[in-house]
């Protein structure tokens, strides 16, 4: 028999701490090559904390949801613990096969605050394991719970954070366009790249660059440039969520943070943006790009400010063009 996990006086873990602790106990208690606490978005099954004795898999790798294991547990339609997994059809047909040498397996779902699916413990050797494998199916679901448990505390905890942060940001604008400033940019961009290195949470990063306003200020003067950055404003605030912060980095350029933005519906929420720029007469270049796990919040900024100067220089005739 597998010993259960004991309980520990210390005050209430974060779902990163719970998490190690969780793949700790399993690596040493059970003999599976492989234990993973994964999050399920974008279609993808990504490794979040890993315990990885042969695979060579990292946090922030990553497969197909499609073609796991662990959807075929989390529907039911496999077994939470196959100690051989070829025997069982859908484990047998899954395409991670094609990836790694999958002998036995062993999973259990976790919850979000919602009760929608977060995503799963697993657990994987490239060897068959004996029957007696089967037994650590009660403790995976005790162990699924403290971890839905956990993520629900650091839910709550997150979103306190957020509202002591925005308050602390609320005074933090651009005295022109009444937006986040570019230093509460910097602080907003840092807090949820640390939440998306624990969690993964979808989101993406949108930067928008105004056309003409040197010209603008050139031609019609300061004051028309400054109705010109007014308009961009309020015409991208019109276009996002709420929650979504917009702020002003410095001269005509924006950025957006898109919150709970998978990377199929950042092409939609983006385009909203420049249907808003474009019916207020607001000319603009836009980039956007989707955070993507092992590589972080900071390189979608920087991909969406190359996609956005891309976008500027295919707008810009060529120097001496009429």
């Amino acid at each position: 028999m597998v010993p259960s996990p004991e309980p520990q006086a210390d005050s209430e873990p974060t779902f990163a701490e719970a998490s190690r602790d969780v793949l700790a106990y399993l690596r040493e208690h059970v003999p599976m090559a492989f234990w993973a606490v994964t999050r399920v978005e974008n279609g993808r099954q990504t490794y979040l904390y890993v315990e990885d004795d042969t695979y060579g898999l990292r946090p922030g790798g990553f497969h197909e949801w499609s073609e796991s294991f662990c959807i075929h547990m989390a529907a039911g339609s496999g077994p939470r613990v196959a100690p051989d997994a070829q025997q069982v059809k859908e484990y047998a047909a899954a395409g991670v096969n094609d990836a790694i040498d999958i002998g036995a397996y062993a999973g259990a779902e976790i919850l979000d605050a919602d009760g929608e699916l977060f995503g799963a413990i697993c657990g994987l050797d490239p060897q068959v394991q004996n029957d007696e494998l089967t037994q650590v199916g009660p403790l995976l679901v005790l162990l699924s719970r403290l971890l839905t448990h956990a993520l629900a505390a650091d839910r709550h905890r997150q979103e306190s954070t957020a509202r002591v942060l925005e308050a602390e940001l609320a005074a933090d604008t651009d005295a022109l366009t009444g937006i986040y400033s570019r230093r509460a940019w910097e602080r907003l961009v840092a807090d949820e790249a640390a939440r998306f290195d624990r969690l993964a949470d979808p989101i993406a990063v949108v930067v928008i660059d105004l056309d003409g306003l040197k010209q603008t200020n050139d031609e019609a003067g300061h004051a028309a440039g400054d109705e010109l950055l007014i308009a961009g404003a309020t015409a991208i605030r019109s276009a996002v969520r709420g929650n979504d912060p917009v702020a002003r980095l410095g001269g005509d350029e924006f950025g957006v943070l898109l919150r709970q933005c998978t990377v199929d519906a950042a092409s939609g929420r983006t385009a909203r943006i420049r249907e808003a720029l474009q019916a207020r007469g607001v000319p603009a270049s836009v980039g956007t790009a989707a955070a993507v796990p092992g590589l972080g919040l900071r390189a979608a900024v920087e991909a969406a400010d190359r996609e956005m100067y891309a976008a500027k220089r295919s707008r810009t005739p060529p120097s001496g063009a009429p």
